[in-house]
Order: C-alpha cells, then structure tokens, then sequence
C-alpha cells in the first residue's frame, strides 16, 4: 500500500508594518507548518512582488485597510490572483465589502491572535478554491452554450445548403469533426467562417 501524498506547506507572503502585530502573525504561521517567503510593509506594487515570489497566500495584517490598499488588493486579484486572509484591527461594512469584492478570501476584524492564523488561512484558501471552482465551471457552461448555438447555426446552414434534415446536418457534421480530429464546435465554426467568406 502506497503512503499518502506529502503536500508541500503553503507559502505565504505577509503584509504588515507594525513588527508587533506582524510577529503574532509570523508565530501563527510557524505553528501552521507554513513557509514565510517575505514580510511587507505595505501593499503598494503588492501585484509586482506577488509575480516576484509566488506565494500561495497573501496574509494582511493592518489597522484599518483604505482605499489604496484596497485598489492594490483589487489589482493584485486581476493580475496574481491568491487566496488572501486580512486581518484589521478596525474596519467598518463599506471597507469589508470593499475588501471582500476586491478579492479578500476572509476578512476578520478584532480578531487576531496567533492560534486564529491557521483556521483563517485555511478559510481563505477554500473560500478561493471554491470560487475559482464556480468561475471555471461557470466559463465552461458559457462556452458550451456559445458552441451549442454554433452547432446549430452551422447545421441550419448545411439543411439550407444541400437540402437535408437536422439529423443528417448534425451527422455530417460530426463526421467532419472526426476526420479532421477536431471538436465539433470548431468544425461548425470553420464552416460558418467559410461560408461567410464565400458572401463577399
């Protein structure tokens, strides 16, 4: 029987710029097994220093976040997308909903002590996963719906063209995709393409 698969801790980038608050954070990730690949004082460039040292999580530590450091949260989400636990000292509803639009995987207010680190890091790590989970599965559903109404139109255009019925358009279409080893859904969209071109 085989062991079970040893995971790699997680790597963690660490935001804070007050060495005492930033030391219950490091304490906490120490005790979780987690790598500290580097503490930041700020989110300013916080998208370029992700690219830089990929971590797997993004753990902020503040006062309160602004609008700066929320707009760099937002960026570092388009651009590095991680899971990111934040933890404020003081916050208000306007600020945590900004936060948590901008890419915030947990966001916990007056509540950080070194044995809280890991339960909130896990949170934000399957908060993202799930969410990205649902985005992928959300993409997946749009681009069978867009290549289902391309299916569609191509058949419509091969019953016009040779004067046969859905069945068979479909049949022929699918014959197609076999023999040049594509997906259904690109065969009927090189079709489409090509009797577009033929118009002009």
């Amino acid at each position: 029987m085989q062991p079970p698969p040893v995971s790699k801790p997680l790597s963690v980038v660490l935001i804070d710029d007050n060495p005492a608050r930033a030391e219950i954070v490091e304490s906490g990730l120490r005790d979780a097994g987690y790598v500290l690949l580097a503490r930041l004082d700020g989110t300013y460039d916080l998208a370029a220093r992700v690219s830089v040292l990929q971590p797997d999580v993004i753990v902020i530590s503040i006062d309160n976040p602004g609008r700066d450091a929320i707009e760099d949260l937002r960026r570092t989400t388009e651009q590095q997308p991680r899971p990111i636990a934040l933890f404020a000292d003081r916050s208000d509803p306007a600020t945590i909903a900004a936060g948590m639009e901008a890419g915030v995987s947990a966001y916990v207010v007056k509540g950080l002590t070194q044995d809280r680190v890991q339960p909130v890091v896990d949170v934000a790590v399957a908060h993202f996963n799930r969410y990205h989970t649902m985005r992928e599965e959300l993409e997946r559903a749009r681009l069978s719906l867009v290549e289902r109404k391309t299916v569609d139109r191509a058949k419509g255009l091969l019953m016009e063209q040779k004067g046969i019925g859905e069945e068979a358009a479909y049949k022929l279409l699918r014959k197609l995709a076999m023999d040049q080893n594509k997906r259904i859904g690109e065969v009927a969209q090189d079709l489409l393409t090509y009797a577009k071109a033929l118009k002009f």
